[in-house]
């Protein structure tokens, strides 16, 4: 009788506890995505991965809305990947079931869309106008089960206040280089960034390409989730 009300009263948090086992022992994951802040983000998340990149043209997909936009980029590299991926039914029957995680981060300043600068030139201008000002980062997270091929998505939004940039500094980050590979030439874990920035409104990780708690959340979703209740609204 006691071991039958404690059962009762703790029923909820065994089923929790043994969701996660089964979520360890059963699920793999890919990150698609070559970033490695977002790698070492999943990975400080407590998950083992393996990695694949998508091979899309990002300039050809256009959208008016900054969300819009990084759903759609998150999306197309889903869609590149799972079509790279050989004999995909018997690879997801062998590790049971398959979550491929997939991204995408831009910059609104003043109401225009950065992607990664396309040059050394459109890098400088990126940086030098985050001098003294503001800018909006936008980033999504796309989680789809190989398996069942549910797709559960959202998005993020975190502001950063800018300090005044010496020109010594916007040089140095432009001549590493590393700009180049970011959205909007903006790379908040930089030691060169850090002391440029006034505040952040958000969470550093949504900056860095990956928002924990969203992808926690699809994760989950997909998992659970039947495909007709896939939600791709914001979070």
């Amino acid at each position: 009788m006691l071991l039958g009300r404690w059962v009762q009263k703790h029923f909820s948090r065994l089923f929790w506890l043994l969701a996660v086992v089964a979520v360890v022992v059963v699920v793999q994951i890919i990150l698609g995505s070559s970033s490695m802040p977002r790698q070492h983000i999943l990975a400080e998340m407590g998950y083992d991965f393996t990695v694949m990149t998508a091979d899309i043209d990002e300039k050809a997909i256009r959208k008016d809305k900054p969300e819009e936009l990084v759903t759609a980029l998150a999306e197309a590299k889903a869609d590149a990947i799972l079509s790279s991926l050989q004999n995909v039914d018997s690879f997801v029957e062998d590790v049971h079931t398959t979550l491929l995680i997939t991204a995408d981060t831009v910059v609104v300043h003043e109401g225009r869309i950065r992607e990664k600068p396309s040059s050394k030139d459109e890098a400088r201008n990126f940086i030098e106008g985050y001098s003294g000002g503001r800018a909006e980062v936008v980033g999504s997270v796309l989680v789809t089960n190989l398996k069942t091929g549910r797709r559960e998505a959202g998005w993020e939004r975190a502001e950063v206040y800018f300090y005044d940039i010496p020109a010594e500094v916007v040089q140095s980050l432009i001549d590493e280089g590393i700009t180049l590979n970011v959205a909007g030439g903006l790379m908040l874990e930089h030691p060169l960034t850090s002391p440029i920035i006034k505040e952040v409104i958000g969470t550093a990780d949504t900056i860095m390409g990956l928002p924990k708690s969203l992808t926690e959340r699809l994760i989950q979703e997909a998992l659970t989730r039947p495909s007709s209740e896939a939600c791709r609204n914001p979070a």
